[in-house]
């Protein structure tokens, strides 16, 4: 729509549109939040699905999610995402659960590479 006719339009049509030019904003933004998950999860070794439902069981299917795995590339591909910056992302869109559980998913892999190169030394 150009300028010409978004002026002729009243002022209820307009503020409608611009209310529709937000949400449709918010949601390609939201997009890139998950896009931005699910490639960390491909980057870091997790599985984006089980992690999404275990901090939102009641949203078995999600087809953004999907969407977002869909568009995801093999991490030799991909350029690093750091933890800050996947965590400040979910930040800005309310996801605290699922930022909780990412946390706890990253401290018991941590404890389990610790286990193992514990074990692996004893071995030597």
């Amino acid at each position: 729509m150009d300028d010409y006719d978004y002026d002729n339009l009243t002022s209820k049509e307009q503020q409608k549109l611009r209310e529709e030019q937000i949400v449709q904003s918010y949601r390609q933004d939201e997009d890139m939040m998950i896009l931005v998950f699910a490639q960390w999860c491909v980057n870091r070794g997790f599985d984006a699905k089980e992690l999404y439902q275990t901090a939102y069981p009641d949203q078995v299917d999600n087809p953004r999610l999907q969407q977002g795995i869909n568009l995801t590339v093999p991490k030799e591909e991909a350029g690093d995402i750091p933890d800050d910056t996947l965590f400040g992302v979910l930040s800005m869109y309310g996801n605290e659960d699922l930022a909780l559980v990412i946390s706890e998913a990253i401290d018991t892999r941590a404890a389990t590479d610790r286990r193992l190169a514990s074990q692996e030394g004893e071995e030597e």
